[in-house]
């Protein structure tokens, strides 16, 4: 059975996130979606525990339904502690295998930090130790490091991240086995440094609202449903099980590229060498971008792909393709009115992204509408990247011509 899982996410307990990241809501967009399995997020706040403990219902082994969703239990912790003379700052995304490994995780996360203070709660310990703590009270449980390139919190950060796994998790490090690999990096990226070969690349949305699901997520074929069969697909890289990857182009991520966003200055990786990492305009350091640290660590070739690597999709969200379509924003009524009527028709955002010919699609989608969509599928974009916190800008480029949606 194929499952399009997105397991990094956060509830509204989680700091800047929509209030509407509850249940219900979320039950509700991935039906919208097409998301098979959602991960919880934020399973360590005790009011959000509580609510999962109270609302979902058993569903297979290590899986929970809630209305027509699947979730499975996660959660996002931020390490902070100082080795070799720096400040490191790094997000540990947990998978916990059951609701009672859950609660025995959130005991022991208990002793190192306040947990209510935010969802994804912050501790003064190491990633190893974190580690060790959760996998001793919870065997099964995974660590995946989020986001492993942004340069503020992450384990390959320029600003706060290590050189390798092993310089950042010692021991530990031999217990993960995948790493998310963020917005602003996409496999071909990851796939530079021989390091990784040994590891797994996958993709979540880390979604702070309920309309940003989806934007990253894996694409499985399971035997069934399970905690078990999901951990073994990722673990083992094997292409029948783990299909593909969904991808943000990573010049859109807000990290791609170097810059300071005082000066709206943005350089690529040589550019900014060529300015001594600092910004032309006010001369203070540049904040180093993903693309940026990756080549800093890589040590092959762009465009290498090792043997046995997993593939992967770029899409563009469907609401940001009806925007641009339209002449309008991505959060106005008229595309999210758009939106709606087209998932209700087609059965789901990521069936008209990767599954329906464009002939089908041609049936109900207005003109302008499908010839974006078109673009998209070729990769016929424009694309200025992100820097220093900023999102990349995708455009599809289109015929002026009539923006009204016509009259079905």
């Amino acid at each position: 059975m194929r499952v399009i899982a997105d397991l990094h996410i956060h509830s509204r307990f989680s700091r800047a996130t929509s209030p509407d990241m509850d249940l219900t809501h979320l039950a509700q967009w991935a039906k919208w979606k097409g998301i098979d399995l959602l991960g919880t997020g934020d399973f360590s706040h005790p009011e959000w525990f509580q609510t999962l403990s109270r609302s979902l219902e058993p569903a297979g082994e290590g899986i929970y339904r809630f209305q027509e969703a699947h979730f499975l239990l996660t959660t996002e912790v931020s390490c902070i502690w100082s080795q070799a003379g720096r400040v490191r700052r790094v997000h540990l995304l947990i998978l916990a295998p059951h609701l009672a490994a859950a609660a025995r995780i959130n005991q022991e996360l208990a002793k190192l930090g306040n947990l209510a203070a935010d969802g994804r709660p912050t501790f003064g310990a190491s990633g190893e130790r974190l580690i060790a703590a959760v996998l001793a009270v919870a065997p099964q449980a995974v660590i995946i490091p989020a986001h492993a390139w942004t340069p503020w919190y992450s384990i390959f950060g320029a600003n706060s991240g290590f050189d390798s796994l092993e310089e950042a998790l010692g021991k530990a490090a031999r217990q993960v086995f995948a790493i998310e690999t963020g917005l602003s990096s996409d496999p071909p990226m990851n796939w530079r440094l021989s390091a990784l070969d040994h590891i797994s690349l996958v993709s979540f949305s880390d979604a702070h609202s309920p309309a940003r699901l989806g934007r990253e997520a894996c694409v499985l074929d399971l035997p069934e449903l399970s905690y078990t069969a999901l951990v073994a697909a990722i673990r083992n890289r094997d292409p029948d099980r783990f299909l593909f990857t969904v991808e943000f182009f990573p010049q859109e991520g807000k990290y791609h590229y170097d810059g300071h966003r005082a000066c709206g200055v943005v350089l690529p990786p040589q550019e900014a060498r060529a300015q001594g990492g600092r910004c032309p305009v006010c001369g203070r350091p540049l904040t180093v971008g993903v693309l940026h640290r990756v080549e800093a660590l890589a040590d092959r070739p762009p465009g290498f792909k090792p043997p046995g690597a997993i593939p992967f999709r770029s899409l563009v969200p469907l609401e940001e393709i009806i925007a641009q379509a339209l002449g309008q924003g991505r959060d106005t009524k008229g595309v999210r009115e758009e939106y709606l009527r087209l998932v209700a028709r087609f059965g789901g955002e990521f069936r008209i992204l990767l599954d329906l010919p464009e002939e089908e699609l041609a049936s109900g989608t207005p003109p302008r509408v499908l010839t974006a969509l078109r673009k998209v599928r070729a990769g016929e974009l424009d694309i200025r990247p992100g820097y220093d916190g900023v999102y990349g800008e995708i455009r599809i480029p289109l015929d002026e011509g009539p923006r009204e949606l016509p009259l079905f």
